[in-house]
C-alpha cells in the first residue's frame, strides 16, 4: 500500500525544525520531498551535536541526532541559491513540484527571484508555504524568530514552571521546541487544505505561517481562561488550573499522576480508598468544589497515596477506570508496553553507516500506510540523481555546475 500523498512532490527549502518537521510529515505520508541544502555545510542542524549517530562499530559519525529527528524520507541536493545559476535550478525544480516549503527571513527569496509571485507564474498549481518567526506582516516581520523567543513572547513560559511563592519558582521553557513542532504540524494542515482547494479549482496559493501566531493559538483553554476572567493565568506548577485532583501524588516508592476529569471518576476513587463519603462532602462533591478546595483535598489524598506503591495504585485505579499513570523518563517511554504495541519505534538503514532508530509517525490509517522509504540523507547524496531525473541534466552539465560551485 502506498502512502496517501503518493504522487505529490515537495521542494523543501527549509532548515532547522519547523519547516523540516512539516516536510518530514509529508514524506511519511508518501510525498517525494527534495531537500535543498547549502553546499559543504547543509542544514544548520547537521552541526547541532553531540550526540551523533554511531556507526556499526559504535563510533560517533558526524550525523547529528537533531538533524536525524526531522529529515527522514527526503532527497538531499546541494544548491547555492546565492548564485544566479542556483536560483535558475530552483525555478526549474519548482516548476515540477506541487508544494514548496521555505523558512527564510521575510523577503529573502523574493530578492533572489524565488518568491511566490515569480514561481506561481512558472507553476500556477504550486502551493507555496512560508514559515517565519513573526509572519509576513506587522512590525516584527523582518525579525528572526527562534522557538525559545516565541515560547517567551507568546506567553507559554508565563504559565509553565513552579508557581510564585514556592521553591524554584519562575518561568520555564518547555523541554521540546513546541513552537517549531506545532508550526510544522499547522503548516501541514494548511498545505493539505490548499491541496483540496487546488483539487476543486486547479489553482495553487500562498500560505503565511508564523511561529508566534501558532503558539498564541495553542494557548487554547488558558487564553479562554483569560478572556472569560480578565485575569492572566499564571504558573501552577504541578496542578491543573481547571481540574482537581489532577496532578502528581506521592506513593511509598515515588509518584504517580492521578488525573480525575469528572465527578464519576472521583466517586470511584473515593470508593477505592474506602472513603466514599468524600464524594458527597460539600467541599469535594463537584469539580468546581474540588478546584476551590484543592489544597485540603491534595493534603488528604497525599496522606492516603503514600500508603501504597506506584504500581499498586496504577493497578487498582486503572481497573476502576480512574486515570492513573507513571512519570517516565524518555528511556522508560521507549520500553513502555503500550508504546511498543503502538509501533512507535522504527529502524532504517542509513547509507554507509548503519541503523537509525527514530520515533514513528503517530498517524494510523486503515487503507493506506506511512512510508519510511529513506533514512535521513547524507548531505547532497541525491544531487546528481535528482537533477538528471527531474530536470534532464546531462553529466557534462552537472559537472559544469559542480565546477562553478553551484551544487
Amino acid at each position: 500500500m502506498a502512502g496517501p500523498l503518493t504522487g505529490l512532490r515537495v521542494l523543501d527549502l527549509s532548515r532547522v525544525m519547523a519547516g523540516p518537521w512539516c516536510t518530514q510529515i509529508l514524506a511519511d505520508l508518501g510525498a517525494e520531498v527534495i531537500k535543498i541544502e547549502r553546499p559543504h555545510s547543509g542544514d544548520d542542524t547537521r552541526h547541532w551535536g553531540p550526540p551523533w549517530l554511531k556507526d556499526r562499530n559504535g563510533n560517533p559519525t558526524r550525523e547529528s541526532a537533531y538533524f536525524l529527528s526531522a529529515n527522514r524520507g527526503k532527497h538531499s541536493i546541494t544548491v547555492d541559491i546565492g548564485q544566479p545559476e542556483g536560483q535558475a535550478l530552483i525555478r526549474e525544480l519548482a516548476a515540477t513540484c506541487d508544494i514548496l516549503v521555505e523558512n527564510f527571513k521575510t523577503g529573502t527569496l523574493t530578492r533572489k527571484g524565488l518568491g511566490y509571485d515569480t514561481l506561481i507564474e512558472l507553476n500556477p498549481r504550486l502551493i507555496y508555504c512560508s514559515i517565519t518567526g513573526f509572519g509576513q506582516t506587522g512590525p516584527m516581520a523582518q525579525d528572526a524568530g527562534y522557538d525559545y523567543l516565541i515560547q517567551a513572547q507568546a506567553g507559554l513560559m508565563s504559565i509553565t514552571g513552579v508557581a510564585d511563592g514556592q521553591p524554584g519558582a519562575g518561568p520555564q521553557r518547555v523541554g521540546m521546541a513546541v513552537a517549531d513542532l506545532t508550526t510544522g504540524m499547522n503548516a501541514t494542515i494548511a498545505i493539505l487544505s490548499a491541496l483540496h482547494h487546488r483539487h476543486l479549482t486547479g489553482e495553487g496559493q500562498y500560505i503565511d505561517m508564523a511561529l508566534l501566531d501558532v503558539q498564541v493559538s495553542w494557548l487554547a483553554n488558558q487564553a479562554q481562561n483569560y478572556f472569560c476572567s480578565g485575569t492572566a493565568p499564571t504558573r501552577t506548577g504541578e496542578y491543573h488550573p481547571n481540574l482537581a485532583p489532577y496532578q502528581p501524588f506521592p506513593t511509598s516508592d515515588g509518584q504517580v499522576i492521578i488525573a480525575i476529569g469528572n465527578d464519576g471518576q472521583f466517586q470511584r476513587f473515593c470508593e477505592a480508598i474506602d472513603r466514599p463519603e468524600l464524594a458527597q462532602d460539600p467541599l469535594y462533591r463537584t469539580n468546581p468544589d474540588r478546584v476551590q478546595n484543592r489544597q485540603s483535598l491534595v493534603e488528604l489524598m497525599s496522606s492516603i497515596t503514600r500508603t501504597r506503591s506506584s504500581r499498586e495504585w496504577m493497578d487498582l485505579l486503572r481497573k476502576l477506570h480512574v486515570p492513573c499513570g507513571p512519570i517516565q523518563d524518555i528511556a522508560q517511554v521507549f520500553e513502555d508496553p503500550q508504546v511498543l504495541a503502538r509501533e512507535m519505534i522504527i529502524e532504517q538503514e542509513h547509507p554507509g553507516i548503519g541503523t537509525v532508530t527514530s520515533v514513528a509517525n503517530p498517524i494510523k490509517f486503515s487503507k493506506t500506510q506511512q512510508e519510511y522509504r529513506k533514512a535521513p540523507p547524507m548531505l547532497g547524496e541525491d544531487t546528481e540523481e535528482v537533477l538528471a531525473r527531474l530536470l534532464g541534466k546531462k553529466p557534462h552539465q552537472i559537472a559544469s555546475l559542480k565546477q562553478q560551485g553551484t551544487i
